[in-house]
């Protein structure tokens, strides 16, 4: 069972600052990749950044140069720096693991969703 816990989310004013983190725990051998999407009622998810196990980073146009996202591999963290946040950037945040190896010899690539953490920008 893997299970995925995301914190530090809560209510900024517009121009703060957020720190998310999500750790995976769980029968892990390998993750590949970490990312972090957000959904607002009404509007489709959103993917806002990726991380690979080597430090590849993909991230959404609307979170490019204040975002920034990182990981531990060996916590199997995931971590998003949200600075100068925008009453826009308002929604639940969700990590997510995909390519996710239970064991050495797994020859399926799964995927985990986290609860997801509200982040609230007042203008």
């Amino acid at each position: 069972q893997v299970h995925l816990v995301e914190s530090g989310g809560g209510l900024v004013q517009a121009g703060g600052s957020l720190r998310l983190s999500c750790t995976a725990s769980g029968n892990i051998s390998s993750i590949e990749i970490m990312a972090w999407d957000r959904q607002t009622p009404g509007k489709q998810s959103e993917l806002v950044a990726s991380i690979t196990t080597d430090g590849a980073t993909d991230y959404a146009d609307s979170a490019k140069g204040r975002f920034t996202i990182s990981r531990d591999n060996a916590k199997n963290t995931v971590y998003l720096q949200m600075n100068n946040l925008k009453p826009e950037d308002t929604a639940v945040y969700y990590c997510h693991i995909q390519r996710v190896r239970l064991t050495i010899l797994d020859p399926y690539e799964h995927a985990f969703w986290g609860r997801g953490t509200q982040v609230t920008v007042s203008s």
